[in-house]
């Protein structure tokens, strides 16, 4: 089976790792899943450190992908990449163990589907903002890498084209 996965066959693979034991050790036992979620649109330095932190957070990754839909109602005139483009790169990611695509404005009903043992942001959130942070006893914000951004990324882009 692949990295990138519906929420029903995530959800079957999550269940069937449960039952080994892990170093780590999540609360059911079996391997400490960590949970993040994005847009990942134009993958960029500061994204690749993220998620490699975040997976040092456990034994499993799940990355949450904005459809393309959910991100052109939170930030118009994007995504620059789809949904199909953006979860093959994440799924080539050594640190990212399985992409789920959700469509809705948040993923609250899928960390709620998939009950992660963390949940994961990066430092421009603050912790109580983090949604899912309510079901997930274990919320973290990660220190934000300074100088990165998909909005400067296209700024750039944007000047050079320019004549």
């Amino acid at each position: 089976m692949g990295k990138i996965l519906s929420r029903q066959a995530l959800k079957k693979e999550l269940s069937g790792l449960s039952a080994r034991r892990s170093p780590a050790g999540g609360p059911r036992g079996g391997p400490r899943i960590v949970f993040t979620n994005g847009c990942f649109d134009i993958i960029h330095a500061g994204h690749v450190r993220y998620l490699k932190k975040a997976k040092k957070l456990g034994d499993v990754l799940v990355v949450g992908l904005n459809s393309d839909r959910s991100v052109s109602k939170i930030k118009p005139g994007r995504p620059v990449n789809g949904e199909k483009e953006r979860a093959e790169v994440l799924a080539a990611f050594q640190a990212v163990d399985y992409v789920v695509v959700f469509d809705e404005e948040t993923p609250y009903e899928l960390i709620k589907y998939i009950k992660p043992d963390v949940l994961v942001k990066g430092g421009d959130w603050k912790k109580k903002d983090i949604v899912g942070s309510d079901i997930v006893p274990d919320t973290r914000s990660l220190p934000y890498v300074e100088g990165f951004s998909t909005t400067r990324v296209m700024e750039k882009i944007g000047r050079l084209r320019k004549p």
